[in-house]
């Protein structure tokens, strides 16, 4: 089955400095039909104005991911972190027992477009922790980079959950397929572009929920190149 989030009906709020969605409810966007999918809990992208960001404010037992689609954010945090993120990293910041941290568009010209993400953690009270990887944007194109997961390794940030994260860049035409046990589920969401999933047609900011199928099919439709995050969860 599969059902579809169409990217009008996402939570919506422009403050000037930061333009942001909300896939599911969120800060004062409330949707009690979309509280979250499976262990995915949050789904926020964000602009952020340059010069402009979000202030040291804390978290508790989540997994949280970012990844830029473009500009750059500065990260700092209490676990003494000070990083940079741009295109074709991910960032994983495990909340466990309690972490603070900020972020912030270091630019004085470019704005910043990216996706916080936040996993439900499979158990609680954990240590804190973080990571950073960097991927060759060639591993995305025409195919599935995992970025996150249980085991991580090798380029892939270490999740306390059983889920995967996956990114993906289609030139029109490509068709990529993607296998799927019938007892798990599926969420793609669209980056950028045309995409079709299993059939359905998807556009930028478009997201569908899958449960109960085998397999999925992702083609791009555009001209330019699609991009997709496709998130697989117990």
């Amino acid at each position: 089955m599969l059902q579809v989030r169409r990217s009008e009906e996402r939570g919506h709020a422009n403050h000037g400095w930061l333009n942001t969605y909300h896939t599911f409810s969120f800060a004062d966007y409330y949707d009690p039909k979309f509280m979250g999918f499976r262990s995915l809990r949050v789904i926020n992208e964000d602009r952020v104005a340059p010069g402009q960001g979000f202030g040291t404010h804390g978290h508790r037992d989540m997994e949280i991911l970012t990844y830029v689609v473009n500009g750059r954010i500065a990260h700092r945090d209490s676990m003494g972190h000070e990083e940079v993120l741009g295109p074709n990293e991910v960032q994983r910041m495990s909340a466990g027992t309690g972490i603070r941290h900020s972020e912030y568009n270091p630019s004085a010209t470019e704005p910043l477009h990216f996706f916080q993400i936040w996993i439900e953690p499979a158990t609680r009270g954990t240590e804190p922790g973080y990571e950073q990887l960097r991927f060759d944007p060639e591993e995305k194109k025409d195919k599935l980079k995992r970025l996150a997961g249980p085991d991580g390794g090798d380029g892939v940030a270490r999740i306390n959950q059983d889920a995967q994260m996956f990114v993906a860049e289609l030139s029109k035409g490509t068709e990529i397929p993607y296998s799927l046990d019938s007892k798990r589920a599926a969420w793609v969401h669209v980056v950028r572009g045309e995409v079709s999933v299993n059939g359905v047609a998807l556009q930028t900011g478009d997201a569908v929920a899958v449960t109960g199928e085998e397999a999925l099919t992702l083609i791009g439709k555009s001209a330019e190149p699609c991009e997709v995050i496709l998130f697989d969860m117990a």
